[in-house]
């Protein structure tokens, strides 16, 4: 069973990560550590209940959610989940390209369709069954967690700031950063994935197999996500002890956070980050692509070919890039916008989990459904919260 949640992970440590965690350590330190590890921990009770939908029911979650409500609820939450979608891909997409331009010199739109290359390449695996795929995904996943390994090993942040960090608070302007890192975390196209992921691939003959599937998914999305937690913590404390200083702008960017590393840390370190950005646009960019198929067919019932999707997403972000638009900047607001998604993948994955008739044995115990349901509000209040604070 160990694969699944290793895919949903990747999502968790894509180059929006990057960005919001390196900008959110530039600008305050380590004081925001405590958002990335509450993502982090609202991220493995929602794969969870995901994965679990999945194994039970043997469909995904926006198959359930064409069956099960109306055709206008069931459209419009389509619509929102192809945006949420496009805002994924113009992160994943931006940072693989800036990953190549970083490490071989490239300009950004030559690296953009080199990454395009690199994507289809990596969607290829699929022909050869979901286990190679899966692996190459960890592999790449291996290579990030390794790459901000040997940085938070090379720069040594500080204990007694990391644990002041996770005291919960909210410095004055923190608020879009805040919402960006949620965003960046509880992705809500990896909401619709899990599902997928796990769905019929033990075949189960009655709720005995099926309670010791979900134990070993647990399992799965522990390790899994318990590594990408790690990877966003570090990344976020890395860049607190380095750029929190009167050196370097608050606004970071990618770019100059690669020559930090090379200034401060050595090249060596350079190159890690370089490589670490580089695997997780690459892998993400597929996964969100995989993603975005998984959401189409199961709330509209078409099938639309995955090179065709790819191509079509990705126009976006090679626009962008071909404009000259500020990459950094790209990657933070639509972090940001991710954040609005989650409670429109989150409260039906609420709904569904919670229903006898649907889930039978495996339904939601009460404490599940409360704490679900609070951090949905709690998500929701944090979006409401970030559209008052920006227009008002």
């Amino acid at each position: 069973m160990l694969g699944p949640a290793f895919v949903a992970a990747i999502a968790y440590v894509d180059p929006g990560n990057f960005a919001t965690n390196l900008q959110a350590g530039a600008e305050f330190g380590y004081l925001l550590l405590w958002v990335v590890l509450g993502a982090n921990l609202i991220a493995m009770v929602v794969q969870y209940l995901s994965a679990k939908l999945g194994i039970v029911t043997g469909k995904t979650l926006p198959e359930l959610c064409r069956e099960r409500f109306s055709r206008p609820v069931s459209w419009g939450l389509w619509v929102q989940a192809e945006l949420m979608a496009m805002a994924t891909d113009v992160a994943e997409f931006v940072g693989a390209a800036l990953g190549l331009n970083l490490l071989f010199g490239l300009p950004l739109f030559t690296a953009a369709i080199l990454t395009g290359v690199i994507t289809f390449t990596v969607l290829g695996l699929q022909t050869c069954g979901y286990r190679v795929f899966e692996l190459v995904i960890a592999a790449l996943l291996a290579v990030v967690f390794v790459g901000l390994l040997y940085e938070t090993l090379r720069i040594g942040p500080s204990a007694t700031g990391s644990l002041r960090g996770l005291v919960p608070g909210l410095p004055d302007d923190s608020v879009l950063l805040a919402a960006s890192i949620v965003g960046a975390t509880v992705m809500p196209h990896v909401i619709y994935l899990h599902s997928a992921l796990t769905k019929e691939r033990i075949p189960c003959k009655d709720d005995t197999e099926r309670a010791w599937v979900l134990r070993l998914e647990r399992l799965d999305v522990l390790i899994a996500l318990g590594l990408a937690g790690i990877v966003n913590l570090a990344m976020l404390a890395v860049a607190a002890k380095l750029f929190h200083n009167p050196l370097f702008p608050q606004s970071i960017t990618i770019q100059q956070a690669h020559a930090g590393f090379a200034q401060w840390a050595g090249g060596v370190a350079a190159l890690a980050f370089a490589v670490a950005l580089f695997a997780s646009g690459a892998s993400s960019s597929s996964v969100g692509t995989y993603a975005g198929q998984v959401v189409m067919q199961g709330f509209t019932g078409l099938t639309f070919p995955l090179v065709l999707r790819r191509a079509i997403t990705m126009a976006p972000a090679i626009i962008l890039l071909g404009v000259g638009f500020d990459p950094t900047r790209a990657l933070v607001y639509s972090q940001a916008l991710l954040s609005f998604g989650i409670p429109f993948a989150l409260i039906p994955l609420v709904l569904l989990t919670s229903d006898p008739a649907l889930m039978g044995v495996h339904v939601n115990r009460q404490l599940t459904s409360v704490v679900a349901q609070s951090l949905a509000a709690v998500i929701t209040l944090l979006s409401a919260y970030l559209i008052y604070r920006q227009f008002f």
